[in-house]
């Protein structure tokens, strides 16, 4: 039995309450299908490690910011992609740093796509409509 893609969650991983309400307000502009579950700093984001094993829906994508309090979003990265059930899902990291050493970790970890987050709107909602374009409607996911 195939999951409907639109009823997976994308697990948006932001502790900056600036960029998740412009993120969410991205989203909703352009009207994504998938819920959207938030996790506000790096603990919250490993809880739902629990909540996967348990039978709650795999997210479709996770969007994975680095900075993050509490567990650093390399940390979270990490634990997610050593997980056995959790490694396929893919995670786009969704952050404000462009060094190149991030970067360069996050591919090394296993991330799936590195964007660095863009300061205008208007570009940011372009960045929204590509991820769920590619995210959640053309890529394949691993079943």
């Amino acid at each position: 039995m195939s999951l409907d893609v639109t009823t997976q969650p994308i697990l948006l991983v932001e502790d900056n309450p600036v960029d998740l309400d412009l993120t969410l307000r991205a989203f909703k502009r352009k009207r994504f299908a998938n819920p959207i579950e938030v996790a506000r700093d790096g603990e919250e984001a490993l809880a739902f490690i629990k909540r996967w094993e348990a039978g709650e829906p795999l997210p479709v994508v996770i969007l994975l910011d680095l900075k993050l309090p509490k567990v650093d979003g390399l940390d979270v990265l990490r634990e997610i992609k050593s997980h056995p059930s959790l490694c396929g899902v893919p995670v786009v990291v969704l952050t404000s740093s462009g060094e190149d050493r991030d970067i360069q970790t996050a591919y090394k970890l296993g991330a799936n796509s590195y964007i660095t987050k863009p300061v205008d709107f208007a570009k940011f909602i372009e960045v929204a409509e590509q991820i769920e374009l590619y995210w959640c409607v053309l890529n394949q996911p691993q079943r």
